[in-house]
């Protein structure tokens, strides 16, 4: 799968298993840590937590391995690192305190029904 179509996979993944506000951000020209950015909210730890596992599951279904996952249920932010696509999940108050959306203003915003 390209970058593009892993990041809208991701991206409609969270959202069938009930992610909220879920949003794939085109960071190509802005950075070079990735291609893109999905990033979604979770209602709590154990919604983040299942949020996580399926994504990675359904992922490793087609042979796509994280690079590395950090954080934990506890903390309110888990980051899987695909290489070309990074996938932010946060509780809403951890998605509120740190902005990436914010922070990444001049990311382009891909619209997923265009897909």
């Amino acid at each position: 799968m390209q970058p593009r179509e892993i990041a809208v996979f991701a991206a409609d993944t969270l959202d069938a298993k009930k992610g909220i506000d879920v949003k794939l951000l085109e960071v190509t020209e802005i950075t070079v840590l990735a291609d893109y950015f999905v990033v979604s909210t979770a209602t709590s730890s154990t919604h983040l937590q299942a949020l996580t596992d399926e994504l990675e599951f359904k992922l490793k279904e087609r042979g796509i391995m994280p690079r590395n996952i950090e954080g934990h249920k506890a903390g309110g932010w888990i980051l899987m690192d695909y290489g070309t696509v990074i996938v932010h999940v946060f509780t809403q108050e951890a998605r509120e305190f740190y902005a990436l959306e914010r922070l990444w203003s001049d990311a382009v915003v891909v619209n997923r029904q265009e897909e």
